[in-house]
């Protein structure tokens, strides 16, 4: 785990808007990455990118009522899957809505 720090409670103790932005680093790294033809690069950023999405997973929102917990949980995973889907068909386009939809959190934050 390249994350390791954050399992023990530290990713909880961040804003959503705080933990969606860390992951929009991570996906741009990945976009950039296969831009270039730097297939490992990307590799190790979507390695990142599985880590922080499943802590915020497990995580995230720990404040939020469980109706609202629920959902979001929901549409995380849903998150997952498409990003997932959206790397392994190397689909640059999906990706770069995916990285734009993220910036949103990074001015957030």
């Amino acid at each position: 785990m390249q994350h390791s720090s954050l399992k023990n409670g530290r990713w909880a103790e961040l804003t959503f808007p705080q933990q969606m932005a860390n992951i929009g680093s991570e996906t741009s790294r990945i976009y950039r990455a296969l831009e270039a033809g730097k297939e490992s690069r990307a590799e190790s950023a979507f390695a990142r990118f599985q880590e922080l999405i499943d802590l915020t997973i497990k995580y995230g929102r720990t404040d939020a009522s469980p109706r609202l917990r629920s959902t979001m949980l929901e549409e995380l995973c849903r998150f997952r899957e498409l990003y997932c889907k959206a790397f392994l068909e190397r689909n640059l386009t999906e990706l770069a809505a995916f990285n734009r939809y993220l910036d949103h959190y990074a001015q957030v934050a």
